[in-house]
């Protein structure tokens, strides 16, 4: 059995921002922790792959440049419940890239300022051993007084030692060339937002994203819904979506999002979880900004627990919910049920009726400002 001080299940970027962050909090720590992947990087990820300017910022503050190829969005385009449109001007509202390039320039960089990455490495099996954890993989059996669940929306982690709480929303996507759509977005630097289906009953939006694939210019075509959502429902708003972008039928891809909803439960004695498994936003289902400040705040809580011999990682769930990053989630979880509740429509109007509004809305959830929208 090979002992470790940190065990990190998943490479994502929850699980690379926790190693990123124990590195720069504390590098003998960091040297003695591994980071588990069941695949090999560079490895396919479904997911729209949108990065908004605090998840850029929260790079830049693990030194950690935005190196791979990115899809500039500086306007969107919003269809409300009753069939209106709305078109929002913005500066940088969201650099769109692909899962695969960067979780391995993450998984990459953490690997190379001291965290070992193990790849190929599938977790079988987590336990509670002692005074600590148990973690059976494809390869090896390791113990640790400390395991982080950065294992996605069917964490292993969580099912085995921290407990449910939150829910499964859904979303299927495709990739379409845009030179076979008549589709603006990609030329005009637009992403679209169609809630049209929120009149019908859907829980969610259906969505056209500009993004880059081998050097060629892409739409990313997607739904995205709370539950209940059925398959057919949503490969039938898929249809919708790729008619209205002018794209054929295309192959889909359907994937969940474990969003946050209600108290969460975070962490136990000798676990915590981060990213999806923890829960992200539950409005529009984006991750990639929570992952990283969920595993910024769990290296900090690494680090004291090393310190203090305390596993229980009380303060870790604390760190998060009287923190930016659980007032946040708690809005969301907010919005959610009045925008996607039997009112929505309600909602939905009073948010269009104020371009400042709209602007002040926007540049909170972007988190270039901390104002907080009314809702």
């Amino acid at each position: 059995m090979e002992r470790r001080d940190v065990v990190i299940v998943g490479s994502g970027p929850a699980g690379a921002a926790t190693a990123l962050g124990l590195v720069a909090r504390a590098p003998a720590l960091a040297a003695r922790s591994v980071m588990l992947e069941k695949a090999r990087h560079p490895r396919d990820k479904t997911c729209a792959g949108g990065v908004i300017p605090k998840a850029v910022r929260l790079l830049e503050s693990l030194d950690v440049s935005l190196a791979v190829p990115e899809a500039r969005v500086d306007h969107a385009g919003v269809t409300l419940p009753g069939g209106r449109e709305l078109a929002v001007d913005g500066d940088d509202l969201c650099r769109v890239i692909r899962r695969r390039e960067l979780d391995a320039l993450l998984a990459w960089t953490a690997r190379d300022r001291g965290v070992e990455l193990r790849e190929e490495e599938h977790v079988t099996h987590v336990a509670r051993d002692g005074d600590g954890v148990r973690v059976d993989t494809s390869r090896r059996t390791y113990w640790t007084p400390v395991v982080v669940g950065a294992d996605g929306s069917g964490s292993i982690v969580r099912r085995a030692l921290v407990g449910p709480s939150g829910v499964t929303a859904r979303a299927v996507m495709c990739d379409v060339p845009v030179a076979r759509t008549s589709w603006t977005g990609h030329a005009g630097r637009r992403y679209d937002f169609d809630f049209a289906p929120c009149a019908t009953g859907l829980r969610g939006y259906r969505w056209a994203f500009p993004c880059v694939i081998d050097g060629a210019a892409h739409a990313n075509v997607g739904v995205y819904a709370l539950p209940p959502a059925d398959g057919t429902r949503l490969r039938t708003e898929l249809a919708a979506m790729l008619e209205r972008v002018g794209a054929a039928a295309a192959a889909w891809k359907a994937f969940p999002i474990h969003a946050h909803a209600g108290r969460a439960r975070l962490a136990a004695s000798h676990a915590l979880l981060v990213g999806d498994a923890a829960g992200v936003d539950p409005l529009m289902g984006e991750g990639i900004s929570f992952a990283l400040e969920y595993g910024l705040l769990a290296a900090e809580a690494i680090w004291r627990a090393h310190e203090t011999r305390d596993w229980s990682f009380h303060s870790y769930v604390a760190a998060v919910e009287r923190g930016p990053l659980g007032r946040k989630l708690r809005r969301l979880d907010l919005g959610s049920r009045l925008f996607y509740g039997p009112r929505g429509r309600w909602w939905f109007r009073l948010a269009a009726a104020s371009r400042r509004a709209q602007r002040i809305g926007l540049a909170w959830y972007n988190g270039v400002d901390d104002r907080v929208p009314s809702l």
